[in-house]
């Protein structure tokens, strides 16, 4: 029981620590425009600090089966195109289309493993859907589509998220640091091929200084972010509902649409304001807990 609530406490604050994920991560981009490379920096900063506690575990996590390791490493691709949507994207639009993840992970629970689809989860995804058009249509002045790459980036890591935790509950798991580890791994490779795509390998010219500020950000946004809490969130989630971890993470959302407008000086206009709360209120429904549908995948991301 008090593991319990200690976890419920470090998952609210760690959905609160992401909420401010993008602030870090475009000052390390205002030092040196490094696009996707500084994505690509924190991840490693991540894996290098993991890699003591996982030293002794490598065969461990030889043996945990390709598609346990396949599925967490997916997961932290999906972070990925979230992290680097924020850098390409709006915050408040790139974190509340990373927020569908719900209803992706309902539809993909329907049709690979004929988990069912009650009335009250068509309802939640009819108000998420909703909200997110008010969210991409009125408020910029035009079809409730996706627009940018930062926007298609995000909407992509929801439903990779959400193939990838239907994918972790159905294999046998790993220990929080083991499964962050490859989680972090499994960024660390999508982030550099994207950095490829998008950024290529023709990198700006850095003083020392700003290698030192940029080396120390990436230090501190690895570590902390990557794999302080995300080490933290695993150990919680492996003692909590996925419905309570779904519904405290929702102080991501709160938290970074608020800083995005007093920090980035983002508009949130009405329509984006009632379409992010619709889009809230369906994810809290879609991870409530309820007998009916306790075998659907509603693990919410951080």
């Amino acid at each position: 029981m008090k593991e319990a609530r200690l976890g419920g406490i470090i998952v609210a604050l760690v959905g609160c620590l992401w909420g401010m994920y993008w602030f870090p991560l475009r000052q390390i981009n205002d030092i040196v425009p490094l696009g996707s490379w500084a994505t690509v920096s924190a991840l490693f900063a991540a894996c290098v600090l993991l890699s003591p506690w996982v030293i002794r575990s490598r065969r461990r996590i030889r043996s945990a089966g390709l598609g346990t390791l396949m599925a967490t490493g997916a997961g932290g691709g999906s972070l990925v195109l979230y992290s680097n949507g924020l850098l390409y994207g709006q915050v408040a639009v790139v974190i509340l289309l990373f927020y569908l993840t719900p209803i992706w992970s309902t539809l993909i629970g329907r049709v690979c493993f004929g988990w069912p689809i009650t009335p009250w989860r068509l309802r939640a995804i009819a108000l998420g859907l909703l909200g997110i058009a008010l969210v991409m249509g009125p408020s910029n002045g035009g079809i409730p589509v996706p627009r940018g790459i930062g926007d298609w980036m995000a909407l992509l890591s929801g439903i990779v998220w959400a193939i990838s935790s239907t994918g972790i509950r159905t294999q046998p798991g790993l220990n929080p640091v083991e499964s962050n580890f490859v989680f972090c791994a499994g960024g660390l490779v999508t982030a550099v091929l994207l950095a490829l795509v998008l950024d290529g390998t023709a990198l700006p010219d850095v003083s020392p200084g700003d290698l030192a500020r940029v080396a120390a950000g990436s230090l501190v946004l690895g570590g902390v972010w990557w794999a302080v809490a995300l080490t933290a969130f695993l150990w919680s989630a492996q003692r909590m509902e996925p419905a309570r971890v779904g519904i405290l993470l929702m102080g991501e959302v709160v938290v970074g649409m608020v800083s995005a407008v007093v920090l980035a000086g983002e508009h949130l206009g009405t329509w984006m304001a009632v379409g992010a709360v619709m889009v809230l209120a369906a994810a809290v429904i879609e991870t409530w807990p309820r007998e009916a549908t306790a075998h659907t995948a509603t693990e919410t991301p951080p």
